[in-house]
């Protein structure tokens, strides 16, 4: 957890970012930009976090390790573990897969 420089958190509402920085023990302003794009477009649906990677995507430096969550209907969570690749445009590339 000490490794990761980015959050990209699903905004599926304040009290679901409010439990993800409470459970994940996050820093101050770590979700700040899921936090915009909850007040920006809302929630739609678990696709609504990358509204908040398209902020990020120039945001961090190469190298960056970020972590990308996500809630679906149901129980379902998607995760993907990325790094911030050399070059530009600055795209992360997935390093994992887990749900």
């Amino acid at each position: 957890m000490s490794d990761v420089g980015a959050w990209a958190a699903h905004p599926g509402g304040p009290k679901v970012l409010e439990a993800f920085a409470q459970a994940l023990d996050l820093p101050e302003g770590a979700l700040d930009a899921s936090w915009r794009s909850l007040a920006r477009v809302g929630n739609l649906s678990s696709a609504a976090v990358l509204h908040v990677l398209a902020e990020q995507l120039d945001a961090h430096d190469p190298g960056t390790v970020g972590l990308l969550f996500a809630l679906g209907p149901g129980v379902t969570s998607e995760l993907v573990l990325l790094r911030w690749a050399d070059g530009a445009p600055r795209v992360p590339e997935p390093l994992g897969v887990a749900a």
